[in-house]
């Protein structure tokens, strides 16, 4: 398994890692804060990229200012995945 180590505004498969940023570091999927701004976006267009926006701000601020948690958190799942690894038997 390979696990992606870019940055969530350098992904492709992001726009800017908004939603993503925000479900990882609140524990909800992003699919819903997806949803919800897709809803938003055809009732009020100027509120809801002025809201994205700010929200990105503040989770590039976040990022960078407190790099710290992200970068301890990954690296105990890292461990943690490692751990469930099983070695693979060596035959004699």
């Amino acid at each position: 398994m390979q696990t992606e180590t870019r940055s969530l505004f350098r992904r492709s498969d992001t726009l800017f890692g908004v939603c993503q940023a925000i479900g990882e570091d609140f524990g909800f999927s992003p699919l819903w804060l997806r949803a919800l701004f897709a809803v938003t976006l055809l009732w009020n267009p100027v509120v809801t990229l002025a809201a994205y926006a700010g929200l990105g701000i503040t989770v590039l601020l976040s990022r960078w200012l407190l790099p710290v948690r992200h970068s301890i958190a990954k690296a105990a799942e890292r461990a943690a995945a490692e751990e469930t690894v099983e070695p693979t038997a060596i035959a004699a």
